[in-house]
């Protein structure tokens, strides 16, 4: 709630020195034609934008927040193995389930919607924490619940490497709970937790391959970059391979005419948490900031996540996404 009444009272604060700003500079260039300019109107239209935007950001704490959506993609190309036609996998992301301390429920309310997709497999690209482990301490029974026959596959975000902690003042600090967070993972939730590493699904005689890559940031923010596609990619030459990568700037800058990865799953941006009527600010910080987006043969999806920063979503409803995949034979 802190977070929440900093966020309106900078931006009350702004809104009202902008109108200022922009009554001062009417005045001033009208001024030579004594044109005389009252600054109620502006201060009328400052008013009614802080007023309404005020609303929607205690609707979006509320309200918005608490809501989810389930969205049905599906993804057809002909490299998908034939054992793998009609695969459900379920991509969720950017939980920051620290944000969720008092709402224990409704964070079962979220995995039980998950498990009720049947998914074959779980993919989880990243930002379990914001802060610290310490916060999914609480949830590990919970997050443990979550079933897939393939099991849950994950990798690590930004804030899993413990870089907004103010309590670290050394990398050794920041490193420890990165790692606790990993065990907590691998041993606590039995996610399969890959860093820069990649594991082999087999049905039959078909495979498909999960590359799992360590953040690797590319874009605005460049503070965690420990991402190594090479090393990730190595032994999954000739399989069907999906890349799980945090960051979708990696995208652009590493994967896409660089190597044969059919599809990426990625999470990361929210959406800057604000949508409205389909379109979202973020778009003007990322090439890729929520959905399906395809460039030749190869397809990334940004997931737009079920947690948030701070503490409010307007319009970027928490998602999960199930992802069919089709073995397109008309190609």
């Amino acid at each position: 709630m802190t977070i929440l009444l900093i966020v309106i009272a900078i931006t009350n604060v702004l809104a009202f020195l902008f109108s200022a700003i922009v009554f001062w500079g009417g005045k001033l260039l009208c001024k030579p034609f004594k044109v005389k300019i009252r600054y109620r109107r502006f201060g009328f239209a400052a008013l009614a934008v802080c007023l309404i935007w005020n609303l929607m950001v205690l609707m979006g704490y509320s309200f918005g927040r608490f809501r989810y959506e389930v969205k049905e993609v599906e993804y057809a190309d002909d490299r998908v193995p034939e054992a793998f036609d009609g695969y459900r996998i379920v991509h969720i992301s950017d939980l920051h389930i620290g944000g969720f301390a008092g709402h224990e429920a409704f964070v079962d309310t979220l995995i039980q919607a998950v498990n009720a997709q049947h998914p074959d497999l779980i993919c989880f690209t990243g930002d379990l924490v914001s802060i610290s482990h310490r916060e999914a301490i609480p949830f590990i029974q919970s997050l443990r619940s979550l079933k897939a026959r393939d099991g849950v596959v994950a990798v690590l975000g930004n804030h899993d490497y413990g870089i907004y902690d103010r309590s670290f003042h050394t990398d050794a600090e920041r490193e420890a709970d990165r790692n606790a967070l990993i065990t907590l993972q691998r041993d606590s939730m039995d996610w399969k937790l890959l860093l820069n590493e990649n594991y082999h699904l087999r049905h039959g005689n078909d495979s498909l391959c999960v590359i799992g890559l360590e953040n690797q940031a590319c874009g605005l923010s460049r503070k965690v970059r420990r991402g190594d596609l090479k090393a990730a990619m190595k032994g999954t030459e000739g399989s069907f391979s999906i890349l799980l990568s945090h960051d979708p700037t990696q995208w652009n800058a590493e994967v896409v005419g660089q190597t044969e990865i059919p599809l990426t799953l990625s999470g990361h941006t929210h959406a800057m948490q604000f949508k409205l009527f389909g379109w979202t600010p973020c778009r003007w910080f990322y090439d890729h900031s929520d959905g399906m987006y395809i460039d030749g043969n190869q397809t990334i999806y940004v997931n737009i996540g079920l947690g948030e920063l701070m503490p409010f979503r307007i319009g970027a409803t928490p998602e999960i996404t199930v992802i069919t995949l089709k073995r397109n034979i008309t190609s």
